[in-house]
């Protein structure tokens, strides 16, 4: 209670915590979760400007790899983003790489908005890769701008807001992707390009609000702008403690240089540091949630839910991920970052197991599909009190101001590989409920898309899920 009130006490802060995270970490979640509506229109528009190109229609192979492109260019652009914003945020400082990164968004909502028009779809490819490389690096910098921003008792709690912007745009968008709004087919070159909404947003709040104390006074060396925005920021003009500790800090970087990422590898003094963030970013991405989210849909299908009302139920898993995000940013200072890591993955080894087992007999037992939605929920909400905050501030606690460009650099790359590659290595088919020989079938037209070339498409049909 007393943080929250420290927090609204300065309410420069939180205005800052506001602007950095709608055009920074939201846009990831929103634009991630956006895709999931147009994946049919989208692929008929492909379909259709390839007809109208060349007077013949494009095979269902390739009309899925376009797709697959559209999807995976995504997180590779956000590997391109992480590795640029080392170098941005400290050549041009945390506040303005996050204006300049709004760039990006302008030209993908552009791009996005006249796609149709234009009868282009690899407008929509570029523009889903410079999204990607938006996030990328809004990813990176944000914390770091908070983090850097925040008095040490309030530095987690804020330092975990990224994670709650994140699971708030996974919900705005999951709510804008609806029918009723912009989910209609004839709607999706608007849908796409509203990622411009939030990024005007942020240029239009954030330049009036100051740039990270720690970077003025330690990289820029500018005693004077880190006071003026330190008293800002804290909302009193006593904050000669807090400078005071800043210029020790300042002292003991002195003689150091800004690191590169090799050289965090290289150092022993890091090793155990390089390890965790290395360890932990992994274990984020690994873990399953997003498998979770993938087999949602099928699951409150099989609960009984019509098919026409499932969309809302998915909203559940969004509001979840949600309220376990905002939970968990009250309870870092009070219980701690090793309880709430350790605590989450063990929950969601719990519910994993039992969704696993529930899945496995829900055709024997009429409640079991229940239990298996019920597991859903109860997963995602470990996961959000836990793994999803707390790893994201691991490179601002553990390394100094000389090493946390590069650390966010090496935690980033990883990330984003790894969403990549289990975005391009998630199954093409699907084999719940198929033969041996049908599943053997699909893979040779997969493997040999020539020799299926016909006018009626037998076995098992293509997964449209676009979750990565």
């Amino acid at each position: 209670m007393r943080a929250l009130q420290r927090l609204i006490q300065g309410r420069v802060l939180l205005l800052t915590t506001c602007a950095a995270g709608i055009g920074g970490t939201f846009q990831f979640g929103y634009n991630l979760s956006i895709i999931n509506a147009p994946t049919l229109p989208i692929q008929e528009f492909i379909n259709e400007t390839w007809w109208l190109r060349t007077g013949q229609p494009l095979p269902n192979h390739l009309v899925l790899f376009v797709w697959s492109l559209i999807v995976s260019l995504y997180p590779l652009g956000g590997l391109f983003g992480a590795l640029l914003a080392g170098p941005l945020a400290v050549l041009l400082g945390r506040k303005k790489s996050l204006l300049v990164n709004n760039v990006f968004v302008v030209a993908a909502a552009t791009l996005f908005g006249f796609s149709r028009r234009a009868g282009s779809f690899e407008m929509i490819v570029l523009g889903r890769l410079l999204m990607g490389i938006s996030a990328g690096l809004s990813m990176n910098v944000q914390p770091m701008y908070l983090g850097e921003s925040a008095p040490k008792e309030l530095r987690g709690a804020v330092a975990m807001t990224p994670a709650i912007f994140t699971a708030l745009g996974i919900l705005i968008g999951q709510v804008v992707g609806l029918r009723e709004l912009l989910g209609d087919p004839g709607a999706w070159p608007l849908l796409l390009a509203s990622c411009l909404v939030p990024g005007l947003l942020q240029l239009a709040s954030l330049p009036l609000l100051p740039e990270s104390p720690r970077y003025l006074l330690i990289d820029c060396g500018d005693t004077e702008a880190c006071l003026a925005a330190l008293q800002r920021l804290r909302g009193t003009a006593d904050v000669v403690g807090e400078l005071e500790e800043l210029e020790e800090e300042r002292v003991a970087c002195q003689d150091q240089r800004t690191r590169r990422p090799w050289e965090l590898f290289q150092d022993r003094g890091l090793r155990r540091q390089v390890m965790s963030l290395v360890v932990l970013g992994s274990a984020v991405e690994l873990c399953g949630n997003d498998s979770v989210y993938a087999y949602a849909s099928s699951v409150f299908q099989a609960a009984g839910i019509p098919e026409g009302k499932v969309q809302y139920a998915v909203l559940g898993t969004g509001s979840c991920e949600l309220l376990a995000a905002c939970l968990s940013c009250v309870l870092i200072e009070r219980s701690g970052r090793r309880v709430l890591l350790i605590g989450g993955y063990c929950l969601m080894t719990c519910w994993g197991t039992i969704f696993t087992v529930a899945l496995y007999l829900q055709s024997s037992f009429s409640w079991m599909p229940y239990l298996a939605m019920s597991c859903i929920f109860a997963f995602i909400l470990s996961f959000g009190i836990g793994p999803a905050g707390v790893t994201g501030i691991l490179a601002m606690e553990l390394f100094d101001q000389k090493s946390r460009p590069a650390a966010y650099m090496v935690g980033g790359a990883l990330v984003w590989t790894l969403l990549f590659l289990v975005g391009l290595g998630f199954p093409f088919i699907k084999t719940k409920g198929k033969t041996f020989l049908e599943i053997s079938e699909e893979l040779h037209r997969l493997n040999f898309p020539r020799q299926s070339q016909g006018p009626k498409r037998m076995g098992p049909e293509v997964i449209l899920s676009t979750e990565l």
